[in-house]
């Protein structure tokens, strides 16, 4: 097994494809297959899935990655206290839901980098991205939410990925409106108040399962419904046709969410929001310094952090 191989094999589950990893590598897409079939019949294990949509990991495969990982990240260690001539680029990927707290932080966490050169990604996605993100190695933490509806789904979802849930805060469940919307009158709003306004919710894609959505609820039957793909979206339809949302009442002024407002709703339910990793990844002292910032600035809007 040789440093190249697993190089090689990083870049092809960053792609997805043999292909597109070996245009990336400068390789002929023959002698990059055989590079990995190399490695697969030395280790004893079909690493790599291969199909006419792409490539991806079989659970060995997932598991072999894992590990392969880490020594590229001790090999990345050294040439970086040894290799005076080469700048390694810190680098970080986070694939959450929908909130503003995941933004804001990684709006700060970056401007405390230091390095002349980084790499860092913010996937605001669908929730089963998130799921593939983190199996596949492309994002090292995860956030999404639990509660009594998709628990028990999610949860057997978190095993078959091999990832692991840790809790960050419980909220409870807040309606988002514009700030001219005639519901800000009230302290608190009820399903029944939220008849006659439209429904945004984001949408999940090919899976548009209930237990996917990012919206408590979202069984009930509405009759106006819209689906959106992003937060900026979403907030111009509160603004502009008094749409509303469900989430979990974190509102940031410094994100340009000063036209929303947050009001809690009478129901009787809960959300627990936390974040994921792979369960055989050891986290980098980026993500763990990012896990720190975003307690921080959970804690700033009055939430009080689950401890372990």
């Amino acid at each position: 097994m040789r440093i190249q191989q697993l190089k090689y094999l990083e870049t092809i589950v960053k792609t997805g494809s043999i292909n597109e990893a070996a245009k990336e590598l400068y390789l002929t897409q023959p002698s990059l297959s055989n590079a990995i079939k190399d490695l697969e019949n030395e280790m004893g294990i079909q690493i790599l899935l291969r199909s006419k949509l792409g490539v991806t990991l079989t659970d060995d495969g997932r598991e072999f990655m894992a590990y392969a990982r880490q020594v590229l990240d001790q090999v990345q260690l050294l040439q970086g206290r040894y290799e005076k001539d080469t700048i390694q680029k810190q680098a970080f990927s986070v694939s959450a839901q929908h909130y503003a707290f995941v933004v804001h932080a990684f709006v700060e966490l970056i401007k405390t980098v230091k390095a002349d050169e980084y790499k860092f990604t913010l996937r605001e996605t669908e929730t089963e991205n998130i799921l593939k993100d983190l199996s596949s190695f492309k994002s090292e933490i995860g956030i999404l939410y639990l509660n009594n509806f998709n628990r028990q789904v999610m949860q057997r979802l978190f095993k078959e990925y091999d990832l692991e849930f840790t809790p960050l805060f419980k909220a409870l469940p807040h309606v988002f409106v514009g700030r001219q919307n005639p519901l800000t009158k009230k302290k608190r709003v009820t399903l029944a108040d939220l008849t006659d306004y439209p429904y945004l919710s984001y949408e999940q894609g090919d899976n548009n399962s209930f237990y996917f959505s990012e919206e408590i609820l979202s069984t009930l039957d509405r009759k106006k419904n819209i689906k959106v793909s992003d937060r900026a979206t979403i907030f111009n339809l509160m603004v502009g046709l008094n749409g509303y949302t469900i989430s979990s009442g974190i509102i940031s002024n410094k994100l340009n969410d000063d036209k929303i407002v947050a009001i809690p709703l009478d129901v009787d339910d809960s959300m627990t929001l936390g974040w994921l990793k792979h369960r055989q990844l050891e986290l980098s002292p980026i993500a763990k310094k990012y896990l720190k910032m975003l307690k921080e600035h959970i804690r700033g809007y009055g939430f009080e952090i689950i401890e372990k």
